[in-house]
């Protein structure tokens, strides 16, 4: 796997733009956002688990039944959720551009992002749309991450390349998410294209495999977003043979791709979580089964307690004992270790189930660090997960006390 740039304009065949619309009242701020495909591409997304769903993915949903789809277009702002009106307006945003791109707006993924509840107005997009089609280039994925970005410090825009079938592939991603995020599939935007060849089918399998292990371990606030869609578009321009198949080495390879990809973002996503300080990982190992490493692992990356205390660099390790007790696991309490890890250094805080001496002052230049891991080790298994999340810091209450006003 090789780091490459331009994010999803990286794979042959794509464009992208971001620009200010006027849904955002600060015009420094991008609202709008294009990606295209210059042909047909096999496309598949999950989704949110929300009950109270945003309007763009009924229609996006409708728009990949066929696996097929062209184009990406996503504003951010506005939420375009629980609205009488807002599947209407979402069609809308897929006809201009259609209008604007020629690509028929039944070939386009539409998404929207922002406040709940408050109608999206059209007239700024509809004004918009020539400019974002316009603007269209192979360097417009930063601006596109740009616009897609909410409370988001920092842009999520990745991209790689891989061999599959003796052809080099690119695959390349953005993504938002800063909070109301907490896994339940898939826990923010985010939108991957790729020039391999590949089956909407196995698309389809591959994007779910690769959530489960990455998007959905991802928590910054235990809140699921009701917008939240992940999509993968692939135009086989490299012109690798068409993985139709689940099994066998191509798969194995743009699944590896893909994996990779993902969980650049989602250790991204939880380093920029809302007011967050630090990157909080935990890796399970010799767990039962897979289900308990991933149950204990967001167990831990959850707790409010154990994030309040990352917050405070305090090596707190009963929380973290806590939190892996609740979850529902399988788990021998008497066999569990815990070390906390980060660039300082290393110091085990259990074993056994219980404490071990420790130097505060070593454990608190572990913790200091921006990003940190937190080992835990079972005695019942051999299966291992990992989820991400961040420290919870008076600035997310700051951020969320306001956020609408």
């Amino acid at each position: 796997m090789k780091d490459t740039e331009k994010g999803v304009c990286a794979p042959i065949g794509f464009k992208a733009a971001g620009v200010h619309c006027g849904i955002r009242k600060n015009k420094s701020k991008l609202d709008l956002a294009l990606i295209v495909s210059d042909r047909d591409a096999a496309a598949a997304g999950v989704y949110t688990r929300n009950k109270v769903k945003g309007a763009p993915i009924a229609v996006t949903k409708e728009h990949i039944a066929d696996g097929k789809a062209r184009a990406i277009v996503c504003n951010s702002g506005n939420a375009n959720t629980c609205n009488a009106d807002g599947e209407e307006k979402a069609r809308e945003m897929c006809r201009l551009v259609e209008l604007n791109t020629g690509i028929p707006q039944e070939d386009v993924i539409v998404a929207s992002t922002g406040v709940i509840g408050q109608i999206l107005p059209i007239e700024p997009i509809a004004e918009g749309m020539p400019a974002l089609a316009g603007a269209l280039s192979e360097d417009g994925s930063a601006d596109a991450a740009a616009a897609i970005m909410t409370t988001d410090t920092v842009k999520k825009e990745f991209a790689c390349e891989f061999e599959l079938g003796g052809k080099t592939c690119r695959m390349g991603a953005i993504a938002k998410g800063s909070g109301m995020i907490h896994p339940n599939m898939a826990t923010l935007l985010c939108f991957v294209t790729t020039d391999a060849a590949v089956s909407s089918q196995v698309l389809a399998r591959a994007l779910k495999e690769v959530v489960d292990d990455t998007l959905n371990m991802v928590s910054i606030d235990g809140d699921s977003s009701t917008n939240d869609m992940a999509l993968v578009l692939a135009n086989g321009a490299a012109g690798n043979k068409t993985v139709d198949s689940a099994d066998g080495e191509d798969y194995a390879a743009f699944r590896n791709a893909l994996l990779y990809i993902m969980t650049k973002l989602s250790k991204a996503i939880a380093k920029d979580g809302e007011g967050a300080t630090r990157l909080i990982e935990c890796a399970v190992s010799g767990a039962a089964d897979v289900a308990s490493a991933k149950a204990i692992a967001k167990s831990v990356v959850c707790s409010s307690l154990l994030k309040a205390a990352m917050f405070a660099s305090d090596a707190n390790w009963g929380r973290i004992l806590c939190a892996i007790g609740y979850a529902d696991a399988v788990c021998d309490i008497e066999k569990v270790g815990v070390v906390l890890r980060s660039r300082a250094g290393s110091v085990e805080v259990c074993k056994d189930g219980n404490g071990v001496e420790f130097s505060e002052e070593e454990a608190k230049k572990v913790l200091l660090e921006d990003e940190v891991t937190i080992d835990v080790t079972c005695g019942d298994g051999t299966a291992q997960a990992v989820a991400w999340g961040c420290d919870l810091t008076y600035d997310y209450v700051k951020i969320n006390a306001d956020y609408r006003t």
